[in-house]
Formats: C-alpha cells, sequence, structure tokens
C-alpha cells in the first residue's frame, strides 16, 4: 500500500472522505490525538483499522459523530430514560463538541466488531475543524481509536502516525500538533449510576458541576490485569483505554510525586521528566548540596543530562498538550529509563497521571 501524506486542505479532505467511503483508512488530526478513522457501518473497513494496529478484539473504538442529528443512526435512544436523556443532552450541549465520549445504547446496525460485541458505543462529537468536515464530507459516521499501534504512545503530531505506521495506511491528514494532547474523557451514562471509564480531555470537575456526583471506574481492567469479570463475561472492554499498560513508551518509565522525584539520584543514562519548572530546579539543587556538583546547574549541566518538563509554569493544558510529545522524543534519545513526575492530581492532572500510570513499566 503506498500511503499518502498531505496537510489538512478542502481537496485532501475531499480526497479523505471518499477513501472513508470506499473502505479505507485515514488518520486525521482531533484536538485530543490523531485518531485512525473507518466508516463506522463497514464491518471489513473495521476489522483493518485492528489488523493496522495489533489492536486485540476486545477493546471497542469510539463513534466519531459531526452533527447530533447522527446520534439516532449511531445509538438507540429507546433503551435510555427520560431521566438518562435529560442528561445526556445537558452533556452534549455544555461538552460537545470537544473531549467527551459517551457510552450510549448502540444501534443495532453498527457491527459488533466496533463495540467489542458490547450492546453500547462510545460516542464523541470531536470539535476540531478538520475532523468534523472530514466525517461530514464522508457521509457517515467514523469509529476512530488513536492512530498508532496498540499500547505505544499516541500520536499527537502527523509525523507521529508516519513514523509508527508507515504505510499501513492509505493517508495521513497533517493538521499539525494536536491542541490537548490526551484523549477524550469516556463517561457510561447507561447505568443506575453514571461513571467514569477513562479521564481525559473533560475533567471530572467540570462533568460533576453540571450533573452531579460521578463514581470512577478507571481501574477494572487495571485490577484484573485485563478485563474487569463483568466485561469478559461479555466479550469486551466497556471503553477504550482501560487495559493496565498502555500509552507506554519504547523505554521504561517510572513515575514518582513531586518530592520523591526531588530525592531521586543523578543516573548518567536516564531522562528526568518534570511537571514545572520549579520541581526541576528544585532537583537540581538537591543534587548540588548532596554531591557538590556545583556545575550541574540550568546554564551547565553536563551534556548527558536529559531534563525535560511537561510546563514551565505548571499550566496543565500546557502539559496535556505536550504529554505525548515528550515522550516521543525521549523514546529516540539514548538514555536506559525515564523518571517522571505526576501532576497535581486535579482537572487534566487526573488524564496526564492515568497515562503516566498505564506508561509505566
Amino acid at each position: 500500500m503506498i500511503m499518502t501524506f498531505l496537510p489538512v486542505s478542502h481537496e485532501s479532505l475531499q480526497q479523505a472522505a471518499q477513501i472513508l467511503r470506499n473502505g479505507g483508512l485515514v488518520a486525521f488530526p482531533t484536538e485530543t490525538v490523531y485518531g485512525l478513522g473507518a466508516d463506522a457501518f463497514n464491518a471489513e473497513a473495521l476489522a483493518k483499522i485492528f489488523e493496522v494496529k495489533n489492536r486485540p478484539r476486545f477493546d471497542p473504538l469510539i463513534i466519531h459523530i459531526a452533527s447530533l442529528d447522527t446520534l439516532e443512526k449511531v445509538t438507540d435512544m429507546s433503551q435510555l430514560s427520560e431521566e438518562t436523556k435529560r442528561k445526556l443532552f445537558s452533556l452534549a450541549e455544555k461538552f460537545w463538541p470537544g473531549p467527551l465520549s459517551l457510552v450510549l445504547p448502540k444501534n443495532e446496525k453498527i457491527p459488533g466488531i466496533a463495540t467489542a460485541g458490547l450492546s453500547t458505543a462510545a460516542i464523541r462529537f470531536p470539535s476540531h475543524e478538520a475532523a468534523q468536515t472530514l466525517i461530514s464530507l464522508s457521509g457517515t459516521a467514523v469509529a476512530a481509536p488513536s492512530a498508532n499501534p496498540f499500547g505505544s504512545l499516541s500520536p499527537t503530531r502527523a509525523e507521529h502516525v508516519r513514523d509508527k505506521l508507515g504505510d499501513k495506511i492509505d493517508m495521513i491528514l497533517d493538521g499539525g500538533p494536536t491542541q490537548i494532547g490526551v484523549e477524550s474523557t469516556v463517561l457510561d451514562i447507561t447505568g443506575k449510576s453514571i461513571k467514569i471509564l477513562r479521564h481525559g480531555g473533560t475533567p471530572k470537575e467540570e462533568i460533576e458541576k453540571l450533573i452531579g456526583r460521578v463514581e470512577e471506574n478507571v481501574s477494572n481492567a487495571e485490577a484484573s490485569g485485563g478485563l474487569s469479570s463483568a466485561n469478559e463475561a461479555s466479550g469486551g472492554l466497556a471503553s477504550p483505554g482501560q487495559l493496565k499498560s498502555h500509552y507506554s513508551p519504547q523505554k521504561p518509565l517510572l513515575v514518582f510525586s513531586r518530592e520523591e522525584m526531588i530525592r531521586l539520584p543523578y543516573e548518567a543514562d536516564a531522562a528526568y521528566l518534570f511537571f514545572d519548572g520549579s520541581a526541576r530546579d528544585a532537583w537540581l539543587e538537591a543534587r548540588e548540596q548532596q554531591e557538590g556538583q556545583g556545575r550541574l546547574d540550568t546554564h551547565g549541566r553536563p551534556e548527558a543530562l536529559v531534563l525535560r518538563t511537561f510546563s514551565e509554569k505548571g499550566a496543565v493544558l500546557e502539559a496535556s498538550a505536550c504529554l505525548f510529545e515528550i515522550l516521543h522524543e525521549l523514546e529516540k534519545c539514548r538514555i536506559s529509563r525515564i523518571f517522571a513526575q505526576f501532576a497535581p492530581f486535579e482537572g487534566l492532572g487526573a488524564a496526564i497521571n492515568d497515562r503516566l500510570s498505564r506508561a509505566s513499566k
């Protein structure tokens, strides 16, 4: 297969939409990460996604739409109570388009391969203009996991997709770096209680301001080392991103609290990834005091010392946007492992910490 790599334009979007209509695969930008899209109603095209990504069939895909009118085509609203419908439309009005995926009863026309055999599907309305245009031009809904080999770092640039998937797909649309940098929050509203299945670009706190208390169910797969008992019985995970090991760089990664990070000793072949500049500077100062290495400052540190920060000023949105970008960079460095610092456990920090925890080996 010869892959086409094009910048986003009216012409390239039309070409990409035709590829989707013909059963092909297109990598495209969203506000979260780059997605690998296929026609959500074409089972053969969906099978290609699993083959290209080497993705287990029990891990469902997220269905992307570009209009609320499409909801009736991808879901079965008749199965929802009136109360659940009210919450659905409140969530949609507040957070769509945006980085929130809602688990809903699926329409019978959605192939089972898209939902790992489950009766529900995660639906998202992305806010990225190119993603919306592509979906609209395709004339269908688009199923799209992240455009990377299963379990590896999510792509936040078109180049990341090209480097990892190459000629395995039909087209890559280059829309530049993504804005948020972590996947969408997945929220299940089909049960008696509303549950977050994956932390992501829409913070839990913002959801709770709108609809009240939300439970967390992000550790089912982690606790069992794979599928939760309920999902194992039904054949699949309820949401993408629930496996214990996921989003992993090729180098081993260990993650620590701020205090633990500052106490870490210097290793010549390790990389140190701090949440902000103050944590980095505190680590440098501690090394100078403990080891008498006055040259280990921000201006004259040894060339071998690899230091990175998510955000110099500790801005969580900036940290989220560059999380996978930095990890992609560190994969290519001549280091043996990565030491990383947790973000504050609030807002988008929950999504950052979820990804770091699942990336750790």
